[in-house]
């Protein structure tokens, strides 16, 4: 009888034991949501593919989908999800994608814009889209989430066709609840939406000049798309926050303090941690005093109702676009003996920040510092001091010297580089931007970028890639007029370069990673160009808000229409107009090149550096990538500006595409040695994803290009053992 006793208690325990493990599978081994799991930490627990088979991987599939579009400098930057068998994603014109995901062999497509005529060109805004967010009732309700221009569209994740009780006839303007200033302005999203319960929460995209829209944080219900709530990232007035901006109207004329990046949530605790950019416009602040809440912010809020519980400012009033760049990263870490729930954010700026997840508290001490304020633009007042974390010490470079200049120019191009640097401001951070130009390092670029970080949960190790590239930030005075009489030449020339200048360069030849417009009159006439005006594409914003007249001078310059430059140009302009003039300009997002276009500073470019968060030390940092240029010359530690994040996997590996030379690439998570590369058919600008079907392990990556120069692409590539 005792024997019988024992042998039911046992089946019991068993039982409880499977039950409670079935209850709580491994959040790790699937990619169901942008960043695999809601911890954002970009972590597979999956044990087939390791340190000792990697070299074996081989293209298991590819997928090509038809559109992309060199011309225009298309790009894939989405972070694939994988629920059921099938794989979600986003073609470069943004076609909603469901494939299967065993073998890449296409089940519906999805396509927001209307096809017909014009050689089945979309009619909106081709905004880059990172990724889809995937929500099911458990039963039959499943819906994919992403947005497409201004619009987030809901899709049946079964059949691909839009869910008409969701907003109106399937779609949500992401303008809805922004107020009336903001309906004609520029709103879009880059990130996926981010689901918690039955709430779809989103932040947006805005311009980032005087033009912007404010970029408040909503939640909408995931059925119905109705807003359920709303946070002001721009206080107010009654509201927290409001105080710290010296014009008490800021938050009826002033745009930006947005959530791009993206968010994680806490689905225990039911709390959204979202960072967000910086106030418009970026570059010049004397129209918005103050430090600026909730600009360049950590913000926790209450996923269920939006109310602050608490908030960390980064960066007090911005005039570098020193904005966080990636959603912020949930994990666990020994703290002074203790376990402590944590949430860490990169930065463009080279610091990582970690807090306790409930109170906000730093893990580890951060300096309010003074700064070197002297030589500010007339009309500017910068924040006196900056929070600097002493801990970890930074990932990447942030000051730029004569010892640091590319030792492998030529003489004739090292004695122009040190001509140039001594004539611009430089050796700090957060140096005021000038007239006669400021070495920006970090660059506008990073630092850390959109992809994110990767987190080891089992160690509290943090593996962030970076781009080290020094970038110059250069003013120019402007005449302020409350009319205007001219012709069409001299007016499409003055807004030129007060709307196109800062992207494309006087010379429409671009910048940067800002693409040339020179010879637009071979592929455009004025109307379809005033149409790319009005919508925008990709990094441009759109201008719909620009009145027609100044649309069409605008359109006579880039065209070079010379038989309308003595048209007649008179326009009065508006209050609002008036408050959008500056006394300066931002001239463009020029790097720091050489005349032939080498990196006037030293090598390494591109990096790839683990941090344990339990400590703050650094561990061990490689370069990433390497330059084809200085290649041939026999210089490989170069590395190379990159884009999209690592993944980091229980077998003791981290792969990461996100470099300009196209390969795709494996490192030894320990030690960061390299294990595996291989050449992919476009560089791939974004974050893989891991996940497993019937028994076998695959790690996925959009091959879209289409930055730094390179060619666009169209493939989705999936590898696996063989």
């Amino acid at each position: 009888m005792k024997l019988y006793r024992l042998y039911i208690m046992l089946l019991a325990n068993a039982l409880l034991w499977l039950g409670c493990n079935n209850a709580t599978p491994d959040q790790y081994s699937g990619w169901g949501m942008v960043n695999g799991n809601y911890t954002g930490n970009k972590y597979s627990s999956l044990a087939q593919i390791d340190t000792g088979n990697v070299k074996q991987l081989q293209v298991a599939w590819i997928y090509r989908t038809g559109d992309a579009d060199t011309a225009a400098h298309s790009q894939i930057q989405c972070n694939p999800v994988i629920v059921n068998g099938i794989l979600y994603a986003v073609s470069p014109q943004l076609k909603l994608l469901a494939l299967d995901a065993a073998t890449g062999i296409l089940k519906w497509e999805f396509l927001p814009y209307d096809t017909a005529g014009a050689g089945k060109k979309p009619n909106f805004n081709l905004n880059n889209n990172r990724g889809v967010a995937y929500w099911s009732d458990d039963k039959d309700d499943k819906r994919l989430f992403y947005t497409a221009g201004a619009f987030i569209y809901a899709v049946d994740a079964g059949t691909g066709k839009t869910i008409a009780g969701f907003g109106k006839k399937g779609k949500l303007d992401l303008h809805e609840g922004l107020g009336e200033e903001a309906a004609g302005l520029f709103v879009t999203a880059t990130s996926a939406p981010t689901i918690y319960k039955d709430l779809l929460l989103t932040g947006t995209r805005v311009s980032e000049g005087m033009d912007a829209a404010p970029g408040h944080i909503r939640a909408f219900d995931v059925r119905t798309g109705q807003m359920k709530w709303i946070f002001h990232t721009i206080p107010q007035p009654g509201e927290p926050g409001y105080e710290t901006w010296e014009d008490k109207d800021a938050w009826k004329v002033t745009g930006g303090a947005n959530n791009w990046m993206g968010m994680t949530i806490d689905q225990k605790r039911g709390i959204a941690y979202a960072s967000t950019g910086s106030a418009a416009m970026d570059f010049y602040g004397g129209k918005r005093l103050g430090a600026n809440l909730y600009a360049d912010c950590l913000l926790a809020l209450d996923a269920l109702t939006g109310k602050l519980r608490w908030h960390f400012q980064y960066i007090h009033h911005d005039t570098w676009d020193y904005d966080p760049s990636s959603a912020p990263v949930l994990l666990t870490v020994t703290h002074n003996g203790k376990e402590i729930d944590a949430v860490a954010q990169t930065t463009k700026t080279g610091f990582v920040f970690i807090f306790n997840r409930d109170t906000g508290e730093p893990l580890f001490p951060i300096a309010e510092t003074p700064v070197d304020t002297s030589g500010a633009l007339h009309g500017e007042r910068l924040w006196p001091t900056q929070p600097i974390p002493q801990k970890p010490m930074p990932f990447v470079r942030q000051s730029f010297l004569e010892k640091d200049i590319n030792p492998y120019l030529s003489p004739e191009e090292s004695e122009e580089v040190k001509k140039q640097l001594r004539s611009y401001r430089t050796g700090k951070m957060f140096m005021p931007g000038s007239l006669q130009g400021t070495i920006v390092l970090p660059g506008f670029d990073g630092g850390g970028e959109w992809g994110g970080p990767a987190v080891d949960p089992e160690t509290g190790l943090l593996y962030v890639n970076a781009n080290e590239m020094a970038w110059i930030l250069k003013m120019e005075e402007v005449k302020k007029k409350e009319s205007y009489n001219e012709n069409y030449l001299q007016a499409g020339q003055r807004l030129y370069q007060q709307h196109c200048t800062s992207c494309h360069g006087k010379d429409m030849k671009g910048g940067g990673n800002y693409p040339s417009i020179a010879g637009m009159d071979k592929k455009y006439d004025k109307t379809s160009l005033i149409e790319f005006i009005n919508n925008g594409r990709r990094m441009m914003p759109a201008f719909s808000h620009l009145k027609q007249e100044e649309k069409e001078a605008i359109a006579s310059v880039v065209l070079n229409v010379k038989n309308e430059y003595q048209r007649k140009f008179e326009i009065q302009q508006t209050a609002a107009d008036i408050f959008r003039q500056l006394p300066y300009r931002f001239t463009g997002y020029d790097k720091f090149l050489t005349k032939t276009g080498k990196p006037a500073l030293a090598p390494p470019w591109g990096t790839l550096t683990a941090i344990d968060l339990n400590t703050g030390e650094h561990v061990w940092k490689t370069v990433l990538g390497e330059d084809a240029a200085f290649k041939e010359m026999g210089i490989k530690e170069t590395g190379t500006e990159n884009y999209g994040g690592p993944v980091v996997t229980k077998t003791g590996l981290l792969f990461i595409a996100a470099t300009k030379d196209a390969k795709f690439r494996a490192f030894n998570k320990s030690n960061g040695k390299l294990l595996w590369e291989t050449t992919l058919p476009a560089p791939g600008f974004a974050t893989p994803a891991m996940y497993e079907v019937n028994g076998k392990q695959f790690i996925v990556i959009a091959c879209g290009g289409g930055k730094l120069g390179t060619a666009s692409g169209d493939a989705y590539v999936a590898f696996a053992l063989p």
